[in-house]
């Protein structure tokens, strides 16, 4: 992985136009391919990027990075503060709790539960940034990428979010619907899904097990 701190420009040019005025930032270059521009004010995403494939051009003060779709991302720098590279090696993956994980196994198993007429692709569809948890169809064909948590919050519709982002960038995928599924979903999680064209499903593990429910019910 190489870093790179520098007074810098960013244009965009594809299926749509992006500038990001000259500023301090941090250009992220991964073993992957991926180029990544990154600000201080913003956690982990990034400002502008770059998916892999795609290839870095470097010349006295301009990088370019372009992709097989022809688009382009020029870094025009002005002053480097910091360059410096690191072999991270082979990541060994996030590993889930065992609820969390054992209810991934669960949904791959009965996809019916987020949707009707859902059948499952892929469990940990992997991509650019990471695995997908579950890769779907819905009953009419179409992609459905499925996050899940054992407690819904803000950071985990950010993660969604971001690989929807990525996944309706592949025309074999897209368009992709994004679910996210939790036995519990705080509201302001809730609310940001659903901001953002996310349908929630609340899960009950006990339920997925084979498990009667011990809550009090009135049928």
């Amino acid at each position: 992985m190489r870093l790179v701190i520098a007074r810098c420009q960013v244009d965009y040019v594809g299926r749509l136009t992006a500038h990001l005025p000259m500023a301090p930032r941090l250009l992220l270059v991964k073993a992957d391919g991926s180029v990544s521009i990154h600000a201080d004010d913003r956690a982990y995403k990034p400002l502008n990027w770059m998916s892999p494939p795609c290839w870095l051009e470097e010349q006295p003060g301009v990088w370019t990075v372009r992709n097989k779709a022809d688009e382009s991302l020029v870094i025009t720098i002005d002053e480097v503060l910091h360059d410096t590279e690191h072999e991270l090696g082979v990541d060994p993956g996030l590993v889930k709790d065992g609820v969390e994980a054992h209810l991934q196994e669960l949904l791959a198993a009965h996809p019916g539960t987020l949707g009707e007429g859902f059948t499952l692709v892929r469990r940990e569809y992997m991509t650019a940034i990471g695995p997908v948890d579950l890769l779907c169809r819905d009953a009419d064909g179409r992609s459905v990428a499925v996050e899940i948590k054992r407690r819904g919050e803000i950071d985990g519709v950010e993660q969604l979010t971001r690989y929807l982002e990525l996944m309706n960038r592949d025309p074999l995928l897209a368009p992709v619907a994004g679910v996210f599924a939790a036995q519990q979903i705080k509201p302001q999680a809730r609310t940001l899904a659903e901001d953002r064209g996310i349908r929630c499903v609340t899960v009950d593990y006990d339920a997925l097990r084979g498990i009667e429910s011990t809550d009090l019910r009135l049928f």
